[in-house]
């Protein structure tokens, strides 16, 4: 079994458990994700299957978009809805949404970060996590990421009791972005405590929401022994020029040879009898192995 399956990951759930569900939905172990969301944060997660687990970390560096929503006014220990409060300021009037706006524009393009405590990146083998439950400090490392879109999608909303402002969003951004990070770094520009409190990713990976399976669907497929629900790996690349190989040059790309083509586009999808076998790029005059996907004629 070989493809890709736009995944809808529900919350509650980790990518983890996704996968562990789903090798034993479909009886195979060559499952991969192309990006982790937090347990708390539903969306898209996109599964690759067989020989499309070569895709994980092409897949993973395509442009994210989430929807969400920051509350100003209250900063948890996680950055999100699940922590413990540890710095809060009443609001005694709202932002404008000018201010706001403003200071979301100052954050888009190249940004650096600090990943959260509590997250699973790693630092000396061990993951940020686990040093904030056992109380050790650890240096987190910094990360340079881009945000190309950071928006309102309404009106944002005040809470006078409270004294909280909540904002609905839309954030596009590159791989590695923690959203609860940039939640932060808005109240920071705004100076006042923030926090996200939920998040769902819209699209990754080259699939929106609207196209996603979930888990429970994806068994009733098998059931009926259904396929449909996993795209091929030809599809990922319908952006390429097609590149049909004779036998000779398919023997060449058994063998990582390159090719001398009369192409002139960056990159290239290769098919031998009608089945995706590799993208080559241009290198000069030549094309060279980028990405192998299947080696043999099935």
């Amino acid at each position: 079994m070989n493809g890709i399956i736009p995944l809808y990951k529900p919350c509650g759930m980790t990518s983890a458990d996704c996968v562990y569900q789903l090798r034993k939905i479909l009886q195979e172990r060559k499952i991969g994700h192309t990006g982790t969301l937090d347990p708390q944060v539903d969306g898209v997660l996109v599964i690759c299957v067989g020989q499309a687990t070569k895709l994980v970390n092409y897949l993973m560096r395509q442009t994210k978009t989430y929807h969400g929503q920051i509350t100003l006014g209250k900063a948890t220990t996680t950055e999100d809805a699940t922590g413990k409060t540890v710095a809060q300021k009443h609001l005694s009037q709202p932002f404008t949404t000018q201010q706001i706006e403003q200071a979301m524009q100052a954050l888009t393009g190249s940004l650096q970060q600090t990943p959260p405590l509590y997250s699973a990146v790693k630092v000396n083998g061990k993951r940020l996590y686990e040093y904030a439950r056992s109380h050790q400090e650890v240096q987190r490392p910094t990360r340079t990421v881009h945000i190309y879109k950071f928006e309102l999608t309404q009106a944002p909303i005040f809470h006078i009791i409270e004294g909280e402002q909540v904002l609905q969003f839309t954030v596009q951004c590159s791989k590695g972005t923690y959203i609860r990070t940039l939640a932060v770094q808005l109240g920071e520009l705004l100076q006042v405590p923030a926090h996200m409190n939920q998040l769902t990713r819209v699209s990754g990976g080259g699939f929106n929401l609207e196209e996603t399976f979930t888990l429970q669907q994806i068994q009733a497929k098998i059931a009926e022994q259904q396929q449909d629900f996993l795209i091929p790996l030809s599809q990922v690349f319908t952006n390429l020029p097609a590149y049909d190989l004779n036998i000779q040059q398919w023997q060449y790309v058994q063998n990582g040879r390159f090719l001398e083509l009369k192409e002139t586009a960056p990159q290239v999808a290769l098919y031998y009898q009608k089945v995706l076998k590799a993208i080559y790029q241009r290198q000069q005059n030549l094309y060279v192995p980028q990405l192998m996907l299947l080696k043999n004629d099935r």
